[in-house]
């Protein structure tokens, strides 16, 4: 302790694991705009629509009476686990108790590190998609796992080499972490891999944990892994309305399983939070019941867009495979660009004032490719197109 600071050593499980790149990199950002600089953001995936009215509206009356302050159930209020069931009924053909089946989450994101928790001892292994999302790989490490990548490529349409994985061997991997539409890619998962998944599970004693929050955008026919027959047996599945109802900002989404692995991940969860503000809950039931023309039209705004992104990926010189879901467009930067997706994102950034992400942050298959959000209205989208002309970093 030297001056009256302390000497404090962080602690060992934060070795190698940096501040997420998007808190520094908006960081830059905003110092940038400080400055005078104008800076469109195609980077982040937070919807910029509100919600349904009805859901804003079901937000406020709970909010005023005088009795929904209080501590929540761990479990979630009844409310929303039966609106979760229902909506998984409906909308995926997966029947769920919910009393038993289903657990709320204050966000999904938070439901990663409960199961890593949950499940893993030191130096368990993980497969991880590479691309993939970065939470995933910083669950890992921080639950003391080691993260071992599955690559998926644009050749192999963003599917895993399951009998290749099979082949190199899957000792000490207790646990596959999938995410069907695909981040960043958009990729969705062709027919029969969702079985083949749950098969090979089973043959390998490993825990499938899908990640599926961006199943209802940019695609017609949204699926769960849990719709397999048999997968409850080797899977629990993530699920958010963050997306699919334009609630990023209202952390709220759901862990879907067999009753002993919701109990289990209970027992680590129980201890970490307490159950989320009942009128956030109540909020969230309303939305889970909204019909076909609140995903019709949510959907017609992102088709809608796609047009412009395309057409700005297409002036950055970038090739977008065909089909893509979700909130994003993937795109592959020029061959004849010698730098990496990082220089190219900046590039852009700097040169154009325009923010794009590098695809490098989700895992080295990322390393030759870019992402465009298209959570910008079109009058952004167009401004962007315009900043970026027809030049090419």
């Amino acid at each position: 302790m030297e001056n009256g600071t302390l000497d404090m050593e962080l602690a060992e499980r934060l070795s190698g694991i940096g501040e997420y790149w998007f808190s520094t990199k908006l960081a830059e950002i905003d110092r940038m705009r400080a400055e005078g600089r104008e800076i469109i953001g195609l980077g982040v995936g937070s919807p910029d629509r509100p919600p349904h009215p009805d859901v804003i509206k079901a937000l406020a009356v709970s909010a005023e009476r005088p009795d929904t302050h209080a501590y929540q159930p761990y479990r979630g209020s009844k409310i929303l686990r039966e609106a979760f069931a229902r909506w998984y009924g409906e909308r995926y053909g997966v029947m769920l108790d919910p009393g038993s089946e289903v657990l709320p989450l204050i966000g999904s994101k938070e439901g990663l590190m409960h199961i890593c928790m949950t499940y893993l001892n030191k130096g368990d292994r993980v497969l991880v998609p590479n691309p993939g999302y970065p939470t995933y790989r910083s669950a890992v490490k921080l639950s003391g796992g080691e993260v071992r990548d599955y690559m998926l490529l644009e050749e192999n349409g963003y599917s895993p080499d399951l009998k290749g994985l099979e082949k190199e061997g899957l000792d000490g991997v207790r646990i596959m972490i999938l995410n069907y539409s695909h981040m960043p890619t958009g990729a969705l998962a062709p027919e029969g891999l969702f079985e083949e998944l749950v098969g090979f599970a089973r043959r390998n004693n490993i825990l499938l944990v899908h990640d599926n929050p961006y199943s209802f955008i940019r695609n017609d026919k949204p699926a769960s892994l849990l719709a397999v027959p048999g997968a409850k047996e080797v899977a629990i599945e993530l699920n958010s309305l963050s997306k699919s109802h334009n609630m990023a900002g209202w952390r709220v989404g759901v862990l879907a399983g067999a009753a002993e692995r919701i109990a289990e991940v209970i027992r680590f969860k129980s201890n970490m939070d307490s159950g989320m503000f009942l009128p956030l809950q109540q909020a969230a039931a309303a939305a889970l019941s909204l019909g076909d023309e609140w995903y019709e039209s949510l959907n017609r705004i992102y088709r809608s867009r796609e047009q412009l992104g395309m057409e700005i990926m297409e002036t950055l010189g970038c090739v977008c495979r065909p089909g893509q879901a979700g909130l994003f467009l993937w795109g592959r930067i020029p061959d004849t660009y010698s730098g990496d997706c990082f220089s190219f994102s900046d590039s852009v950034l700097y040169d154009k004032g325009v923010f794009i992400t590098p695809g490098g942050i989700f895992g080295s298959g990322g390393n030759r490719y870019v992402r465009i959000s298209l959570c910008a209205d079109e009058d952004t989208l167009k401004n962007a197109a315009r900043k970026i002309e027809k030049e090419k970093p």
